[in-house]
C-alpha cells in the first residue's frame, strides 16, 4: 500500500533499484515533513532553551578525526564462502541467539553461526569495515582532498558551538537541534526504510553545567534520588542524571502526542559493553515494529566527551565562563576550596580518573570556567515515519444493512501528522453554481491547510481513497451549501458525519491538529 498511495518508492526502480536507498512519494514526503515540522516546533519554537542549527553534509576532515569516526566508526562484516552474501556479524549472531566472541585483536564467530540465506557454516572471520561514505573535494581524487558524507548531524553542532553561543544570546543550560540527512555505508540494509544506508535525523545536543559546579552554585545536587518533578520547570540545581531522565520524559510524551500509543513504546537501557566509551548512560525508546522491537531514538549522557575532543584536535578553547560560577566561587574561604577540590579529587581517582586532572579541573571552576556537558536525544527520522505507518494502518471489517461484509483500509494518523488534513468533494460535478461553490470553499482552506480536491466518482469511493491516504475528514459541498452555507464533514474514524458552518469546521479542525 505504501506503494500503491504514494507513500515510499523504492530509488531508482526504473533502473532495478538500488539497496538501501527509498524515495518518499507525494504523500510520504508530506507525512515526514509534517513529522520534521511537528519536532521542530516541539523541541525549538515552543522553548526558550533550544535554538537551531542548519550545517554542511561535508564538513573537514579532521572533524571526524577527533570523534573517533575515522578510525572506530565500524561494523564487524562476514561473508558466506558458499553463496557469497555478506552479514553483519552481530546482526547474524542475534538472529541465532549467539554472541560474538570478543579477542584481543576484535571479534570471532561462535562455534554453530550459519549463514542465513543457505545455511552454511563456511564463514569468513569478521573484518572492520568502516561505516563512512568516502568523497572527495575537488577535481584532484587523492588523499588531501578526502572527504566523507556526515555519518551523523551531532559533530556540527559541537564544531559550531562557540558561534553559537557568540551569537544566540543563551547561556548553559541550552540546546541546539538539527534536522539534515546523514550516510551510512550499511554493511546489510534491512527492514525496509528502517535500516537505510541514506536518512534523515532529528538531534539535540543539550549542553548542562557539570555536576560539580551545580554543587557550587547551588550548594547542592538534586538527583533522582531526590525524586524532581520532571514535568515542572527546568531546576539550576539538576544534576546530570535529572537532565537526562527529563529528555526521556520530554522525548516520551512527544512520541504520544503525535499518535505512537504508550503501550507501544519501550525504553532500553543499555548497559556494561553495550554503552559507548564515554556515556554515562544511554536509554533506546523502543517501538514494537512488525518485525520486532527495535529503536527509534536513543538518549545519552555524553559528558564532556566531545567539546574536549574538539578542543584537543582543533587546539582553541571551547570552555564557558559563567558567571554565576564565578561568583559563587569567589564567596568561598580558602580551606572551603581547598575541601571542595579534595572531594572532587578522591571522586575521580575513585573512578579511575588522574587526580592532576581533576584538580586543574577544579580550578578552572573556580575561575567561573569549564566545558558543558552534554544530553542529546538523537531519534531517526525515516524510523519514525516508518513507525507512524505501521501505527495507522488498519483494516477494518464494515457490515451494510443487508449483512454484506466489505474490508476497509485506513490510514489512522493523528491529525498533527496527517499528510492530507482534509478532502473536500463537490456532491456532483454537472452543477456549476454547487461546483463552483466547491472550489471557492476549497481555495478558502487550502491556504489554511494540505487539503485534496476529488470530484471522480462516487462519494462513497472518495471517502476510501482519503481513508487509505490518512485524512481525517472530508467535507462535502451539497445542495443544502447553497442555502445555509453548511456542509456535510465526515470524520475518518468513526465514519459518523455533521453538518458544520465554515467557522465552525475550521475551529473544529485546528483545535485537532495543534
Amino acid at each position: 500500500m505504501c506503494k500503491r498511495r504514494g507513500f515510499i518508492f523504492q530509488s531508482s526502480e526504473l533502473y532495478g533499484g538500488i539497496n538501501g536507498f527509498w524515495d518518499y512519494g507525494p504523500l510520504g514526503c508530506e507525512l515526514k515533513n509534517n513529522v520534521k515540522a511537528a519536532w521542530w516546533k516541539h523541541v525549538v519554537q515552543c522553548r526558550e532553551d533550544m535554538v537551531g542549527l542548519d550545517a554542511t553534509i561535508i564538513m573537514h576532515p579532521a572533524i571526524w578525526k577527533a570523534s573517533g569516526h575515522a578510525d572506530g566508526f565500524a561494523d564487524p562484516m562476514v561473508d558466506c564462502k558458499v553463496c557469497r552474501k555478506r552479514f553483519r556479524a552481530d546482526q547474524l549472531c542475534e538472529e541465532q541467539n549467539l554472541e560474538l566472541i570478543k579477542t584481543e585483536t576484535g571479534v570471532a564467530l561462535p562455534e554453530g553461526a550459519k549463514c542465513p540465506a543457505c545455511g552454511s557454516k563456511d564463514l569468513t572471520e569478521p573484518r572492520s569495515f568502516n561505516l563512512m561514505f568516502k568523497t572527495f573535494v575537488g577535481p584532484v581524487e587523492d588523499a588531501t582532498n578526502q572527504a566523507w558524507l556526515r555519518p551523523e548531524t551531532a559533530q556540527a553542532i559541537f564544531v559550531q558551538f562557540n558561534n553559537i553561543l557568540a551569537t544566540s544570546r543563551q547561556k548553559v543550560p541550552f540546546g541546539v537541534a538539527q534536522m539534515g540527512k546523514s550516510f551510512r555505508n550499511e554493511i546489510n540494509p534491512r527492514n525496509y526504510t528502517f535500516r537505510s544506508r541514506e536518512f534523515e535525523q532529528m538531534e539535540i545536543e543539550f549542553f548542562i553545567r557539570p555536576d560539580e559546579a551545580v554543587e557550587l552554585i547551588c550548594g547542592r545536587v538534586t538527583t533522582l534520588a531526590d525524586n524532581p518533578d520532571l514535568t515542572s520547570p527546568p531546576q539550576e540545581s539538576w544534576g546530570w542524571e535529572v537532565w537526562h531522565r527529563y529528555w526521556v520524559e520530554q522525548r516520551l510524551a512527544w512520541y504520544r502526542s503525535i499518535g505512537l500509543p504508550a503501550d507501544s513504546l519501550t525504553l532500553y537501557w543499555q548497559v556494561g559493553d553495550e554503552l559507548a566509551h564515554y556515556a554515562r548512560t544511554c536509554v533506546d525508546i523502543e517501538y514494537a515494529f512488525p518485525f520486532g522491537i527495535q529503536e527509534l531514538e536513543g538518549i545519552a549522557a555524553r559528558g564532556d566527551f566531545d567539546l574536549t575532543q574538539h578542543q584537543l584536535h582543533s587546539g582553541k578553547p571551547m570552555e564557558v565562563f559563567d558567571e554565576a560560577l564565578k561568583q559563587a566561587a569567589d564567596k568561598l574561604e580558602p580551606a572551603e576550596r581547598e575541601a571542595f577540590a579534595d572531594k572532587v579529587a578522591a571522586q575521580w581517582v575513585a573512578e579511575n580518573k588522574s587526580e592532576t586532572d581533576a584538580r586543574a579541573f577544579v580550578g578552572n571552576l573556580f575561575k567561573g570556567k569549564y566545558l558543558p556537558h552534554v544530553v542529546e536525544p538523537s531519534a531517526g527520522t525515516d524510523r519514525l515515519a516508518l513507525a507512524l505507518l505501521c501505527n495507522a494502518y488498519d483494516e477494518e471489517t464494515l457490515t451494510d444493512d443487508k449483512g454484506k461484509t466489505d474490508t476497509r483500509t485506513v490510514m489512522r494518523f493523528h491529525p498533527a501528522i496527517a499528510p492530507i488534513k482534509l478532502g473536500v468533494f463537490p456532491l456532483v460535478k454537472n452543477k456549476p453554481e454547487l461546483y463552483a461553490k466547491a472550489r471557492e470553499i476549497f481555495m478558502q482552506l487550502q491556504r489554511r491547510w494540505n487539503c485534496f480536491w476529488d470530484e471522480s466518482g462516487a462519494i462513497g469511493r472518495r471517502y476510501r481513497r482519503m481513508d487509505e491516504a490518512g485524512t481525517p475528514w472530508c467535507a462535502t459541498i451539497d445542495f443544502q451549501t447553497l442555502e445555509d452555507g453548511t456542509v456535510t464533514l465526515r470524520d475518518r474514524d468513526s465514519m459518523q458525519q455533521e453538518r458544520l458552518t465554515l467557522e465552525e469546521l475550521i475551529d473544529k479542525i485546528n483545535r485537532e491538529i495543534t
